[in-house]
């Protein structure tokens, strides 16, 4: 990896996500997510392979629902990435919930965890959706 930013677990701790922002450095650098098996209970990661390529542009924040699917944020690549892109555990992208700007981080919030804040470049934007943001504990 060349620059590893945002992490986030599975719901069950069996899996760790981790943003790679290093098209920072140039385009010729990684702009993806790398998925990671936990393992020795809990204490070494495994088998790092790409789970999700996001050139043009680069993801930030990312987060885990109840069921798995990875949220994450999406820009710096043009007005078409400027969002969130939701992906299932596999990989595979399920959907994109496109906003007018670039979406650095994100958290589910509010008393169900399925209020979606989205910190933009110069906004805070909240949806509620049909998730719920996995928890810590």
């Amino acid at each position: 990896m060349r620059r590893p930013n945002g992490i986030c677990f599975s719901p069950d701790f069996s899996k760790v996500y981790v943003v790679d922002t290093g098209a920072t450095d140039g385009p010729d650098y990684p702009a993806n997510i790398i998925v990671f098996d936990v393992v020795k209970d809990g204490t070494a990661v495994s088998g790092g392979k790409v789970f999700a390529d996001f050139k043009p542009g680069f993801s930030d924040g990312v987060r885990c629902d109840t069921d798995g699917n990875v949220w994450c944020s999406w820009g710096w690549g043009g007005i078409d990435t400027n969002g969130v892109r939701v992906h299932a555990p596999s990989g595979e992208e399920l959907a994109f919930l496109h906003t007018p700007e670039v979406v650095a981080n994100l958290v589910f919030g509010g008393t169900k965890r399925n209020r979606l804040f989205m910190c933009g470049s110069t906004s805070i934007y909240a949806i509620y959706v049909n998730a719920v943001g996995a928890a810590l504990g």
